[in-house]
């Protein structure tokens, strides 16, 4: 019989082969593996599963229950060549993650960020395409509802302006979507492209659509502080807030507004839905179908065709 390590890149191996990346829970397992080394028990007990899953101190009931999962995961597959092991019941740790309350922007304020990003200070040539850089990167971001790793991820073969559409590759869930574009966005990454071209003419590059100043792929942390920065100087973060509107939440800002649309244009959002769940490239319309609860400009749409129905069979 193998021993717990090697059942453990085992797998790993087998749930890669079906499409996931798995690189946290191969990590967590690997120290599971690990502690149970230090241990000397060569199968999985639900004492010790629940003792490892609460090693760490001064963390969220979610990184328990989080580390748990895997180990419970793990113990299902193991069961079958080492009858010994035992699995964690689904009720230990238990922890109902909430998601976090997503932020609208207005017109206004994305505009007041995309006009902060093209006035943004870039110290030395070197850095003076960065502005143009978080221009187009944030207004792509408002008006597609990529994901931040997704628009990181754009390479320039990705963007086929003629076609007006973007191929998103290799995107959660190793999942590939195209994703339509308007002709107004396809104009500025037209321009986008012309200034990345002559900024970096004879001088190496990466292909990626979003560059630093040093040629390569914008550093996700790089982006982050350029946008609490932009954030603080129009007024949607206070200079010492540690809390704000997210980047991500101008994903949340173009699904409830489309949904927000089509009630008001009296078209069926529960059977466009998947329409939407597609462009977003979420795995699942339930995924999608939150944002039917997680607005209340969503709730009043919904109640006055409520009430529009009552009405008509008073």
């Amino acid at each position: 019989m193998n021993t717990l390590r090697e059942a453990v890149h085992e797998y790993i191996d087998m749930r890669r082969n079906l499409g996931f990346k798995l690189n946290d829970m191969l990590r967590g397992l690997l120290e599971f593996a690990t502690f149970m080394e230090q241990k000397q028990v060569s199968f999985i007990t639900v004492e010790l599963a629940l003792a490892w899953a609460q090693r760490p101190v001064n963390v969220q009931p979610a990184h328990w229950a989080q580390r748990l999962s895997y180990v419970r995961g793990f113990a299902r597959y193991r069961k079958s060549a080492d009858s010994r092991t035992e699995i964690p019941p689904p009720g230990l740790l238990p922890f109902q993650p909430r998601r976090a309350t997503p932020y609208l922007y207005s017109d206004e304020e994305i505009r007041s960020l995309l006009d902060a990003a093209l006035n943004m200070s870039h110290g030395h040539e070197q850095c003076a395409l960065l502005p143009r850089v978080y221009y187009c990167l944030f207004g792509l971001l408002s008006v597609t509802g990529l994901r931040l790793g997704e628009a990181r991820n754009l390479e320039l073969p990705d963007v086929d302006l003629d076609a007006a559409v973007l191929t998103v590759r290799d995107a959660k869930h190793d999942r590939t979507r195209l994703v339509p574009l308007h002709g107004s966005t396809c104009e500025v990454l037209a321009d986008y492209i012309d200034r990345r071209a002559c900024h970096w003419e004879g001088r190496p590059v990466s292909s990626y659509l979003f560059v630093s100043s040093w040629g390569n792929r914008l550093d996700n942390a790089q982006i982050h502080r350029a946008f609490y920065t932009l954030s603080r100087r129009i007024g949607l973060r206070g200079e010492n807030d540690s809390h704000g509107p997210r980047l991500h939440d101008m994903r949340h800002t173009l699904a409830v507004r489309t949904l927000v649309n089509w009630y008001r244009r009296d078209q069926d959002p529960e059977r466009l839905l998947p329409i939407l769940s597609a462009w977003l490239g979420h795995v699942k319309v339930s995924d999608t179908q939150w944002y039917l609860e997680g607005s209340p400009e969503l709730m009043r749409e919904a109640m006055r065709r409520l009430e529009r129905r009552w009405e008509g069979r008073s």
